[in-house]
Order: structure tokens, then C-alpha cells, then sequence
């Protein structure tokens, strides 16, 4: 055997050893299947897991930023007119938002954590000074006693109101920004603190909020299952709530939004539980993105996360009583957060019913400033950019006792929303693109080895057909016996004797002597 022939038939081999192996190995999905082991094992909560450091300390940095609604018409509002506002903002603040008390539980199969948020200004991504901005809006203290006194008889009723007047204090009020959000002493406040002392004397919409935590968490680390990866075991030592008026809407669902499983598809619904509006919500697959570089799938709301109970009557549960239900877009919360009648939406009423954006002039809701999204890794899970916004407002309606409210329309009346973003830094953007690559790699290599195959059998074809022509070529050469004899050639002796066999045009020459 040739050289030439042992090459073809090393190919061949190699070339079918290659084609086997890799074609056995697709259809069975063995680095797959190999991969998402891989990808199960990474997820477990370790101290020497680069994923649980990122956990611990999220290196993506968190704004806020606050939006006010200045109310440019309270005197026309207290007349029955319809209220006017302008949005001013926003106001940004870097939030800190580390994992304290870290204790693992159960063999490591749960983690207890405390998650304090801590806030500081950025004036560079402000539109002004909090603390000498001045806003026109609601006076929360003064619809947290009507809601109250509400039960009361009219007398007394009027008597506070009467009180109220006498103190200066009406429905509105303008403070700086600073006050609103993070607190001040209420004259009203005051006063009842005098009376009952477990009040506390001053209001913000952030006070003691600035270096707390929103309660004690216990998460599952995915050690048993994977798909449990970041889920919330108990909240403030709760499986479920208790202040909704049904058992689905008391279930606490999902992560807390920081992380999820791994290995996400498009199909499925991931689930969130938000401890400032006291109940979970669903997100659902959007479209795909991309993120510096990154492949990502990105999920939101969908409309009947606070639709009507009319139109979705899963919301029926968050009515509290039962029969006492919003309409679609807006939620009452005050019923766990025992303050005034407080209700969340989306911000500028974004999928609401008309009827709330058309009660207030100067709202305009619209998907890409007010949409709340989030965009997921699907491979790892992790989010590289999220969009939470929120708006809170306050229910105003005519309360007698309270001349005040006499001729007001009942509104759900806007006071400020949030835009809490985040998006993945360079360093972990680069890091995550290389996780990416080497997993894409391996999970592919079966379709490498077949590849290779496929080449080789290429290689395979050109040396047999290269072989064949080479062995025609040297067959055409070989000599074969004419039967045929030439003419004799005129200037030849006659007495030489004529040679047979293969005539070739050559001339006959004399022996050369030495």
C-alpha cells in the first residue's frame, strides 16, 4: 500500500470516527444537557461564588430619581375645577443597596438577608436643588385625618375641621423638594402627637427610609432545584400576607427582582415580589434586546397585572373590602401601609383607564418613559438593565364635616413617581460576554466535531478524485504492441532487418566511439 493510499484511507476513518461521534452527540444533547448541569451547579449560594459576591454587592449602581407633580391650580381644584399639574424632576440619588446578616440555612439550602437601601444625591443627573425647589401638592397629613375622622359623627368632625382652619392648614401645601421626600415637622402632626404619642410628628415621603431595610428575607439558593434560585422563602418571617382578601393575592411569588434562575425561555411568566406595594406581580417575555454587546430577553407588566377584577378576576383579592375595587391601572395599598388612602400606579396612569389620566390635566403616559421592563440574560439569569417606575398618588373626595371638600371631584390625584434604574457595568458587561463565548463554544461543540467531519470528508473526495486521475494519467504512458508496421524508410540499406514492436519517431544513430 502506497503512501497516497494509506493517507486516504487514515481520512476516511478519521473523517467517519468524526461524523459518528458528533452527529451521536447532537442528538443526544449531551453537552447540553452537560452545560445546564454546569450552569445549575454555578448557581449555588457559596462563599467563594463570584455570583453570590455579586449578590451580596450588586456592582451595578441603582438610581432614583424622583418626579413631582406641582399642582398649578389648588385654589380652582377646591372650586370643582379640574386639577392642573406639572411634572418637575427629576430628582436622582445614587442607592446603595448591600446584603447584610448573610446567614446561610438548612445546609445551605436557604440564605437569610437584610437588604438596607441607602440614598445619595447626585445633583450632575438633577434638575435642580431639592432642598430650594419649591412644590405645590397635597397635604397627605390633612387626607390622613379626614380618612380617619371619616366614621366619626359630623360634630366632631367639624369641630376638628374647625381646629384645622384655625391652625392654617389646608389642602395643599408647598414645601422644598427635600421636605416632601425626606421629612419635616407637621404642625398637624404635632398636634396629635401631643395626644397620642406613638404618632410620630413628622411626614415625608421617603422618612426613615434612608438607610432601612424593607424587612427580613429568607431565599432559596437553588441548591435543590435550580429553578428555586433567588426565590423568596419568607418575607418578615411570612409565607403568605395576610391583609388581601384572598388566598392568591396573599402569596408571596417569585425573587425580589434582583435575581432569577437561569436558563430562561420566552414562554414562561417570572414573578416579583414588591415589598413597597405589598403583593407580587407577573412579568412576561417582551422581545429580545441587546445590551452593551449582550443578548437579552426583556419582560414587563402585561395590562392585567392591575387590571379591573371586572376584565381579569384574579384582581378580585386585592380589593379591600371585597366589593371595594379600583378600575383597571391603579391599586390600593393603604390597607398595608395603615396611612393615608394611598394608591399605586404606573407613573402619568401608563395602562390605566382613561377616566384617571382625563381627571387631571397635564399627564401624558407613554410606553418608553413609564413602561416598567426588565432585561434578562437568558443563559445565566442575571439582569443587565431594569426600568422600575412607580407612581404614588392619593384619593381626594368630598368628606362632610370638611367644608373644604365641598364642591372637590372625587380623584385619584398624582403626587410624584419613580424611576429606579440600573444597567450592568463595563467590567461585568466584558465579563459576561467571555462567560458567554466559552459557553457557547462548548455547548456547540458536537456541531464543531461534525463540522470538522464534514471538512474532512471534503478532504476525503479531493484526494480520492486527485488519485484516480494520476492512476489514468500513467496508464495512458505504458507501452503497448503495434500491429501495424510503418513504411521503410527511403534511405535505408536493404539488407538491414526491420525491427518490431512500438514505433517512436525517433532517428536511428551510430554507436559513438570511446
Amino acid at each position: 500500500m502506497t503512501r497516497r493510499s494509506a493517507a486516504i484511507y487514515a481520512t476516511g476513518v478519521v473523517c467517519a470516527v468524526l461524523l459518528i461521534v458528533g452527529i451521536v452527540l447532537v442528538v443526544a444533547q449531551v453537552f447540553q444537557t452537560v452545560m445546564q448541569n454546569r450552569l445549575k451547579q454555578e448557581i449555588t449560594l457559596t462563599e467563594k461564588s463570584r455570583m453570590f459576591e455579586s449578590w451580596k454587592n450588586p456592582p451595578p449602581p441603582v438610581y432614583m430619581e424622583y418626579y413631582f407633580f406641582n399642582v398649578t391650580n389648588p385654589e380652582a381644584f377646591l372650586k370643582g375645577e379640574k386639577a392642573a399639574v406639572q411634572q418637575i424632576g427629576p430628582y436622582t440619588y445614587r442607592e446603595y443597596r448591600p446584603r447584610e446578616n448573610v446567614t446561610f440555612l438548612e445546609n445551605g439550602t436557604k440564605v437569610y438577608a437584610l437588604n438596607p437601601k441607602t440614598f445619595v444625591f447626585v445633583p450632575e443627573k438633577s434638575a435642580g436643588d431639592p432642598k430650594v425647589d419649591i412644590v405645590w401638592t397635597v397635604n397627605i397629613p390633612y387626607v390622613v385625618v379626614m380618612d380617619k375622622m371619616n366614621s366619626y359623627n359630623f360634630f366632631l368632625k367639624t369641630l376638628i375641621s374647625l381646629y384645622m382652619n384655625s391652625l392654617g392648614i389646608d389642602l395643599f401645601l408647598n414645601r422644598t423638594i427635600h421636605e416632601v421626600l425626606w421629612g419635616f415637622k407637621d404642625p398637624l402632626l404635632t398636634k396629635v402627637h401631643s395626644m397620642k404619642p406613638e404618632v410620630d410628628e413628622y411626614f415625608g415621603l421617603m422618612w426613615k427610609k434612608n438607610g432601612t431595610h424593607e424587612g427580613e428575607f429568607v431565599f432559596h439558593t437553588g441548591e435543590e432545584n435550580y429553578l428555586d434560585y433567588g426565590k423568596i422563602d419568607t418575607w418578615n418571617g411570612l409565607r403568605k400576607m395576610s391583609w388581601w382578601s384572598s388566598n392568591q393575592s396573599n402569596m408571596i411569588n417569585g425573587t425580589d427582582g434582583a435575581v432569577f434562575h437561569p436558563l430562561i425561555n420566552r414562554n414562561e411568566k417570572l414573578y416579583i415580589f414588591a415589598a413597597d406595594l405589598c403583593r407580587s406581580i407577573h412579568l412576561a417575555y417582551v422581545e429580545d434586546v441587546e445590551v452593551k454587546g449582550i443578548q437579552a430577553y426583556r419582560f414587563a407588566p402585561p395590562d392585567d397585572v392591575l387590571m379591573s377584577p371586572k376584565d381579569n378576576p384574579t384582581n378580585e383579592g386585592f380589593c379591600v373590602p371585597a366589593g371595594d375595587c379600583l378600575g383597571t391601572g391603579v391599586l390600593k395599598v393603604s390597607v398595608c401601609r395603615e396611612d393615608a388612602p394611598i394608591v399605586v400606579s404606573f407613573p402619568h396612569f401608563y395602562q390605566a383607564d382613561p377616566k384617571y389620566i382625563n381627571a387631571v390635566d397635564g399627564l401624558n403616559p407613554n410606553k418608553e418613559e413609564h413602561e416598567t421592563y426588565l432585561d434578562l440574560q437568558p443563559t445565566t439569569g442575571v439582569p443587565i438593565r431594569a426600568c422600575k417606575r412607580a407612581q404614588l398618588n392619593v384619593i381626594l373626595k368630598r368628606v362632610q364635616g370638611f367644608p373644604k371638600t365641598m364642591y372637590i371631584n372625587e380623584t385619584i390625584f398624582p403626587i410624584m413617581f419613580v424611576n429606579e434604574t440600573a444597567i450592568i457595568d463595563d467590567d461585568s458587561a466584558s465579563q459576561m460576554r467571555m462567560l458567554l463565548l466559552i459557553v457557547t463554544v462548548v455547548s456547540n461543540f458536537p456541531l464543531l466535531i461534525v463540522g470538522m467531519g464534514i471538512i474532512l470528508l471534503l478532504v476525503l473526495v479531493v484526494l480520492f478524485c486527485r488519485n484516480r486521475q494520476k492512476k489514468t494519467v500513467k496508464d495512458d504512458m505504458t507501452y503497448t504492441q503495434v500491429s501495424d508496421k510503418p513504411d521503410e524508410p527511403s534511405g535505408m540499406p536493404a539488407n538491414q532487418p526491420m525491427k518490431n514492436g512500438s514505433y517512436i519517431a525517433m532517428s536511428p544513430v551510430e554507436a559513438q566511439k570511446c
